[in-house]
């Protein structure tokens, strides 16, 4: 399955509802020299990606994530299924354990997580473990994510973590690490673009458990998130500074970038949809033409 370095991470519930608007969609993010598209808060019938597929010849196309507590293993089974018979080798499965105050079957998560793996295991028709990826954060469910999926795909971290998260897995399994962008040099309204994004997941306490292990704390998590928080987790500012943070991911073990553009919040009136001018430029940024490597290489 080929990705590539550089992909994008978006919200299911940016997308229209309407197919034609997929397929215009997906076809400019395919030629635009995207390798992937991750697709978050994902329908279990993984109709969207079914989709996006449909519209594209090399794009590939994960799920960022299914909620294991939301879809049962054995019709999440029966969906991939359905996928992969049409769009061999450009899907994706991924799956994670949601959070405790959104999800109220929430319990002993990780052991769920081992037994929903096991169901897709046992399914009629099962979902290979290079066909899978589990969204971790912590030591053990990174664990899990070496030991029984193709890897992880981590969401709202830092290249920190990504180096730590590498060292942990080792190096063979895949990592695709999700990481905010943000064009904007002025530091009071891009930061503050950035905190409407944010204040959500500072809500989240498996997120925040995470941010004390690369050194942030309490006093970084109310109204927002404190400067640094925000500087950590939001690649923002010039061109060079984006890019930079994005290629930092690759330096520190990443095998692909999920770009999660972040963009002010629309006119009225205006639908909102997936962030088509700044991926435009993400892709000349980075252009995506030529292959992207790591500064290190």
């Amino acid at each position: 399955m080929n990705i590539g370095s550089i992909g994008l991470w978006t919200g299911s519930r940016q997308w229209p509802a309407d197919p034609v608007a997929i397929h215009t969609i997906a076809a400019e993010v395919e030629g635009l020299g995207f390798g992937a598209l991750w697709l978050g808060t994902a329908d279990g019938s993984l109709a969207l990606a079914e989709e996006i597929l449909r519209a594209t010849t090399t794009l590939v196309v994960g799920t960022s994530i299914v909620n294991i507590w939301q879809f049962d293993a054995p019709s999440v089974a029966v969906s991939h299924l359905r996928v992969v018979g049409q769009f061999p080798d450009r899907f994706m499965l991924g799956l994670g354990v949601g959070h405790a105050p959104l999800d109220r079957a929430y319990v002993k998560p990780l052991h769920q997580l081992g037994l929903y793996l096991d169901d897709l295991d046992s399914a009629p028709h099962a979902v290979a473990r290079n066909e899978r990826m589990v969204a971790a954060l912590g030591p053990r469910a990174l664990d899990i994510a070496a030991e029984r999926s193709a890897g992880t795909n981590p969401y709202l971290v830092t290249p920190e973590y990504t180096s730590q998260a590498r060292a942990r897995l080792g190096a063979g399994p895949l990592m695709v690490t999700e990481q905010k962008a943000l064009f904007g040099t002025d530091p009071v309204r891009t930061r503050a673009v950035a905190r409407r994004t944010l204040d959500y997941y500072l809500q989240l306490p498996n997120y925040l458990n995470n941010f004390r292990r690369f050194g942030l704390g309490d006093d970084d998590f109310g109204d927002g998130g404190s400067d640094r928080l925000v500087d950590a987790l939001v690649a923002w500012g010039s061109v060079a500074a984006v890019r930079a943070r994005l290629l930092a991911h690759l330096d520190a073990g990443a095998d692909h970038v999920a770009v999660h553009a972040l963009t002010a919040e629309p006119a009225a009136g205006e639908p909102v949809g997936p962030p088509l001018t700044e991926w435009r430029r993400l892709a000349e940024v980075l252009e995506l033409r030529r292959p992207v490597t790591s500064t290190s290489e």
